[in-house]
């Protein structure tokens, strides 16, 4: 069993509404000292992820390193150390990422032709297509093929093909968010096209028309509330203003007051220290994930500067 499961007596089949689960924002790799610090950390991520729906892990498939991932710097950090008392499994931690997302700045009409001949059957699948920024939703397809110009059984493949590739863009390689694809137009062979060769139009397609489009990194965006001293405001306003934040509001009760803003998370690790020092540990902060927005074009060429260098670094 784990979080949200509903309990019911012998005669009844309810279910209670799930609740919301927000997308994790930050992530840790993590990695066992020895095999049987391994073993307690299996044991330790399999029991959160059952306990904490907010909490997930994976292994990368590129590093093989195991990732960690939550809601704030503090959140993994509680979890490294409930691995640390209660499993007794001594781990290494990496250095947080924060979860960035890619997504596109202007609509481009692409035509990608999978052409391969390898003695017997071959690939062939032409695509004609139209892809555009799309607020609405993360990912959104329309088919407009007319004529059977692409068969009705591979459409689904070219729908199977954009996911796939919006799974990790080119710049960091995070997901791809906020895409339409329409499908117009297109070609196929009676014997060399197949479910795949569409897939593989598709991919390829989405990847050209990708850097065409303008890609663009986005950023979570935190709601912060931070309590203190009302004799401590200044101080407040100006350790969020040196974290790139936004105020929203600010209410004073008597000697205490709250600050509301938005700050990138990538700006909010370390501030719980700057907080303390900068109020004598007379202020507090909560924070929780508020959008995504267009990283700042200095800041998004230095990741994938940073990026860069990773790929040659594993390489």
């Amino acid at each position: 069993m784990k979080v949200g499961d509903t309990f019911c007596g012998g005669g009844l089949n309810l279910s209670m509404t799930s609740m919301f689960v927000p997308n994790p924002v930050i992530s840790l790799s993590v990695q066992p000292k020895d095999k049987a610090a391994s073993d307690k950390m299996a044991k330790a991520l399999n029991r959160f992820t059952k306990e904490d729906p907010t909490f997930r892990t994976f292994v990368d498939p590129e590093t093989n390193d195991t990732i960690i991932q939550g809601m704030g710097e503090l959140h993994l950090e509680v979890y490294i150390e409930r691995m640390r008392r209660e499993y007794k499994a001594e781990v290494d931690t990496g250095a947080p990422q924060v979860a960035y997302r890619e997504a596109i700045s202007r609509k481009v009409e692409w035509v990608y032709t999978h052409k391969k001949q390898t003695g017997g059957s071959g690939q062939y699948a032409r695509i004609n297509g139209i892809m555009e920024p799309w607020k609405k939703e993360n990912y959104e397809f329309e088919n407009k093929i007319k004529g059977g110009r692409i068969p009705t059984e591979y459409i689904p493949s070219c729908d199977k093909g954009f996911q796939t590739a919006m799974q990790k863009g080119s710049l960091l390689g995070f997901p791809v968010v906020n895409v339409k694809m329409t499908v117009v137009d297109g070609a196929s062979h009676a014997v060399d096209s197949s479910d795949m060769a569409f897939q593989t139009a598709a991919l390829m397609g989405f990847r050209d028309a990708y850097r065409k489009a303008g890609p663009i990194i986005l950023e979570p965006i935190m709601k912060v509330a931070v309590e203190g001293p009302t004799e401590f405001q200044g101080n407040i306003f100006g350790s969020i203003n040196q974290r790139r934040g936004m105020i929203l509001a600010s209410q004073e009760e008597g000697v205490n007051c709250t600050v509301e803003a938005e700050v990138p998370l990538s700006e909010m690790f370390g501030y719980s220290t700057t907080l303390r020092s900068s109020t004598q540990g007379k202020a507090e902060f909560t924070m929780e994930f508020a959008k995504f927005a267009k990283v700042p074009q200095s800041i998004g060429e230095e990741l994938i500067k940073k990026a860069e260098e990773a790929k040659k670094t594993r390489k």
